[in-house]
């Protein structure tokens, strides 16, 4: 498999400031020896406090490393990947060493190993996992008619009661859900305790949540009436799990040209969330592969973003899924350098969100691709512009980096809209993309 991937595109992988600055040290051919790669692999000895072992599958990017750091990538991995983008020359083509070969074995076996356990979880549940799934049904049921209780008193009692509730009035009822086993809907709670006086218009935002509380409410009480697929949305909305083994089973199957646009970053009080928008060339699907950690911990996986390679994922069961994993990779990892194929105008952008709500009312993230876009600051705000004019607000006040690689001219723009504002993930100008 060859090598297509630039230093930019390296350091994207980085999980976090220090990694980078480490790994561009390392990305120098005095730090290694024995440096080789083949079709499949990358591999090299880094002399650090020691000498460590850096294997790189090819057909993934997937890294192992011999020494202590729990980051993933950890900075040799990173440091041998921009020798490889940076000074191909260093790296000559050989025969895999022993530790290589025996590493892609032990991969090629644990996969196997999972396919075999997927194939074997796959049977009818057992009358203990039966009773299990009715008790936790029966708690929801229970959690959802608290809720129903809750949402009625907040609306008898006026929005404005709520300016001056402390913050116990929402962690309380939040508990009851997670007690409930319903903890899709505790955080959704938390999210809406922010925000009272958060801004002039939060009465409004704060009725608009509420209504797809109730809205969730009332389609579970209603869920044997509904199409499975919307079934499978309200169950994960409320915060039943699919494992990926049922995800394999069940879900949409779809091979495309995926391209790996960006990644947002949310960080919690208990755990931090990381997405990565994929853009398929041929489907012209949108897909999200998330990713959780603790504080302060890497995350399991590394996606390279501004490239494209030929790939299976497999989404989330439901009416208009995004949530997807990486089934297989197939073909070389290849810069993304096309003109981005999404929408022409704003106008069509949100006529392609309308239907996706209209399947599935509770989406709240879309991946927004605009064609020759232009970046705009503003009576101080900055806005992303169509080409019939038409604006979107950008997330955050800092953007002179995407006003750099525009010029002021049109550029092909990829973003996560949330319903209010874009956050900006990548551009292509002139046939080069550029992380946001």
């Amino acid at each position: 498999m060859g090598i297509q991937f630039t230093a930019e595109q390296v350091l994207t992988m980085a999980p976090d400031a220090s990694s980078v600055s480490a790994g561009k040290k390392l990305g120098n051919a005095k730090h290694w020896k024995n440096v080789g790669k083949s079709s499949t692999a990358l591999w090299g000895e880094c002399q650090g406090s020691a000498l460590y072992q850096v294997r790189i599958d090819l057909s993934n990017l997937a890294l192992q490393c011999s020494c202590p750091s729990r980051k993933q990538p950890c900075k040799h991995g990173l440091g041998l990947l921009l020798l490889a983008a940076t000074s191909p020359t260093n790296i000559p083509e050989a025969e895999p060493p022993e530790w290589i070969v025996s590493w892609l074995a032990k991969r090629a076996t644990a996969n196997q190993r999972k396919e075999t356990a997927k194939v074997e979880k796959s049977g009818t549940p057992s009358a203990a996992q039966g009773k299990t799934a009715e008790r936790r049904m029966t708690q929801v049921t229970q959690g959802i008619e608290r809720l129903d209780l809750w949402l009625n008193d907040l609306i008898r009692n006026g929005l404005g009661s709520v300016e001056t509730k402390p913050a116990t009035f929402w962690e309380e009822l939040a508990k009851q859900m997670v007690d409930a086993q319903a903890p899709g809907i505790a955080s959704y709670i938390r999210r809406m305790s922010t925000i009272p006086n958060a801004s002039p218009d939060w009465p409004e935002k704060l009725l608009a949540q509420a209504g797809q509380l109730t809205l969730i409410s009332q389609a579970f009480h209603r869920l044997a009436q509904l199409d499975p697929a919307l079934q499978d949305d309200v169950r994960q909305f409320i915060g039943w799990t699919v494992k990926e083994d049922e995800v394999m089973q069940r879900g949409e199957h779809v091979s495309d040209d995926w391209l790996m646009l960006g990644q947002t970053l949310e960080d919690g009080d208990r755990t931090r969330t990381q997405r990565t928008w994929l853009f398929g060339a041929t489907t012209q699907r949108s897909a999200q592969i998330l990713q959780f950690a603790l504080p302060g911990a890497s995350f399991e996986k590394s996606y390279p973003l501004g490239i494209r390679q030929q790939a299976d994922l497999v989404f989330w069961p439901g009416t208009s899924p995004q949530r997807a994993l990486l089934e297989k990779r197939h073909g070389d990892i290849q810069p993304i350098t096309d003109n981005l194929s999404g929408a022409g105008a704003i106008d069509e952008f949100f006529a392609g969100v309308a239907l996706a709500k209209a399947k599935q009312p509770w989406q709240e993230r879309f991946l927004c691709l605009l064609q020759a876009a232009i970046p705009v600051y503003t009576n101080n705000r900055w806005y992303i512009c169509d080409q019939n004019g038409h604006a979107l607000p950008l997330r955050h006040d800092n953007h002179w980096q995407l006003f750099a690689y525009s010029g002021g001219w049109p550029v092909d723009f990829a973003g996560q809209w949330d319903g209010e504002a874009i956050v900006p993930l990548c551009v292509l100008a002139e046939g080069t993309y550029h992380k946001l």
